[in-house]
């Protein structure tokens, strides 16, 4: 049940990023001082590959080694938007706050797996 959250988080963000590739998604890291369209629009595309890479690594490839890539990438997301929108800690839905209870099912995971 744990890794079918997690792999449901990485494809409701993907389609999310997408649907709002020119609304919210872009308006977030303008808002993190991104103004050029296309490197935003790029990163957008990085996101949702990486994103992508994350759900099909906890779907068809569920071990210890993947637990860990995806620790280290909510970490670096995590970092990156705290330093891009540091606002967004003070957001009342806590969307990077939302990051530490991922982070301790990841670990979770990682510990029963081989």
């Amino acid at each position: 049940m744990l890794r079918h959250s997690l792999i449901a988080v990485w494809w409701l963000t993907i389609v999310t990023s997408l649907v709002e590739w020119n609304g919210q998604s872009l308006t977030l890291l303008q808002a993190g001082g991104i103004q050029s369209v296309p490197l935003a629009h790029s990163l957008i595309a990085a996101g949702v590959a990486l994103d992508l890479l994350l759900a099909l690594l906890l779907m068809f490839w569920p071990r210890r080694i993947s637990y860990q890539v995806s620790m280290a990438a909510v970490i670096a997301l995590t970092l990156t938007a705290s330093v891009l929108s540091p606002n967004l800690w003070l957001h009342p839905l806590q969307p990077l706050g939302k990051n530490l209870p991922i982070l301790a099912i990841l670990h979770i995971l990682a510990r029963r797996s081989s």
